[in-house]
């Protein structure tokens, strides 16, 4: 029997290439400012129209800033961009929500909560992590611009079928392990490269207990295993996750859409090209010690010794950690950080705000931290509000920041100043993404708040009831 991906795959099928690639239907596209002013550049030399511009979706968030919106972008770049976007959707008649408007917000948080992403949909992004979308049952994955053009003018995209892997988590989490600890674990163990060519399908105990938003951090970081995307099955936690919401069907279409989402899973006979399988309870709370995400941690443990590496990897894992300043064998606890970011389309949703609260609540920030507080989108503002998570996090002395992508990436004004540390809830620790010369350390939300409060890396687990 086939495998779910296949399920999905097979049913968007137009043609397939002889000796080439398949052309593939896509059921949503989603536009930023980024990576899409080529494109519509494109239709334009061509004069071509949008083939089914109902399918599309844009918004801004990689520039926005994440204060003062309601006044002009000081950086005449991200203005240019976020413009353009603006004009763009205008001028080819696609749905745009703009910079305050009450849908605004990071894309990858935006579809999800507004039932834009649905399961067994095919859903492209001219950006990586639109494997994110994969939590609801979706084969979502990342495009380049040329195929952000191609997708508009044809609801079509070029690809070649990748192939198939389930990973397995098995058991139970520890107390204050979350989504976000289970993909920097997964990339420990395969490397950032370690799922290249593969889709992957997450399954097993713990991912079937995971709520919708952890499992859309979990297939958020997909793509930083080198796999082209990640998805999870649909079931009761998904279609409870997307009953009511804004786009979702109702009525009679709602019960015919949850009997189609029902049959949505791989077979029992199913057959994948790799298969892995690891335990819940070998997992603690996670943090990166280099400059990929790969390089990662249990929170207590030691970076690895030189010589516990082959030769090859030794030269690039010293680069690695003279540009973060760090030891082969040096124990991070304790270790003192300058900036704290909780956000991104990673961790910006509303569980992940609960869970930085519970660890601050009663305490205050250290006062020598610097702490990013955003909201992956307007929604979730009006969250935090509605449960009075604002008034826990301002009696701790923090505050909370405008929606957008922020120090994710530094596209915008929030820069983390060179040499200084970041615990970062985001997806990358690149030389430089979060400013030139930041160093940044990955972390869950809990791990990000207790380094808040304390100033220093910390074991979440001591905040924890």
């Amino acid at each position: 029997m086939n495998t779910l991906f296949d399920k999905i795959w097979d049913k968007h099928v137009v043609q397939i290439v002889e000796d080439g690639p398949t052309q593939l239907y896509i059921d949503r596209l989603y536009c930023h400012e980024v990576t899409s002013p080529q494109a519509f550049d494109g239709l334009r030399s061509r004069g071509l129209q949008c083939l089914r511009p109902k399918q599309i979706y844009c918004m801004p968030d990689h520039n926005t800033p994440t204060h003062d919106q309601d006044k002009p972008i000081e950086d005449p770049v991200s203005k240019k961009q976020v413009d353009t976007l603006a004009k763009n959707c205008q001028d080819f008649g696609l749905t745009h929500y703009g910079m305050l408007s009450p849908d605004n917000g990071i894309i990858h948080v935006v579809g999800p909560e507004k039932g834009l992403t649905l399961p067994g949909m095919t859903i492209v992004c001219g950006d990586s992590h639109t494997s994110t979308h994969g939590a609801v049952g979706a084969v979502a994955f990342g495009i380049g611009t040329s195929e952000v053009e191609m997708v508009m003018a044809s609801q079509c995209i070029l690809q070649q079928k990748p192939k198939s892997m389930r990973i397995r988590i098995t058991g139970k989490l520890q107390k204050g392990v979350v989504a976000k600890d289970v993909a920097l674990y997964l990339m420990s163990q395969l490397t950032t490269s370690g799922a290249t060519g593969y889709f992957v399908e997450y399954a097993g105990e713990v991912v079937e207990d995971m709520s919708m938003e952890g499992r859309l951090t979990l297939c958020n970081l997909s793509i930083e295993m080198g796999a082209r995307g990640g998805f999870v099955a649909p079931d009761e936690t998904t279609f409870e996750y997307i009953k009511g919401k804004e786009y979702a069907p109702i009525g009679d279409d709602w019960d015919k859409a949850v009997a189609y989402w029902k049959t949505l899973k791989s077979g029992d006979d199913a057959v994948f090209d790799k298969e892995l399988t690891f335990r819940g309870e070998d997992i603690e709370p996670r943090i990166t010690y280099g400059t990929n995400p790969g390089m990662g941690i249990g929170v207590t443990e030691k970076i690895p010794a030189l010589d516990s590496m082959d030769e090859a990897g030794q030269a690039s894992f010293q680069k690695s950690l003279s540009y973060m300043g760090f030891e082969p064998g040096e124990q991070l606890l304790g270790k003192k950080i300058d900036y704290v970011f909780l956000g991104a389309c990673t961790n910006g949703r509303i569980e992940d705000f609960r869970a930085f609260a519970s660890v601050v609540k009663g305490h205050q920030k250290a006062a020598d931290v610097v702490a990013w507080l955003v909201p992956g989108s307007w929604a979730v503002d009006r969250q935090i509000r509605e449960e009075g998570l604002d008034k826990v996090l301002e009696d701790a002395g923090f505050s909370i920041r405008q929606p957008g992508c922020s120090a994710c990436l530094a596209m915008n004004d929030d820069k983390v100043p060179a040499g200084k540390y970041c615990v970062s809830t985001s997806n990358r620790n690149f030389e430089g993404r979060q400013g030139p010369g930041a160093r940044t350390i990955l972390a869950s939300p809990l791990v990000a708040a207790a380094a808040a409060i304390t100033g220093v890396i910390s074991d979440p687990r001591d905040f924890l009831a």
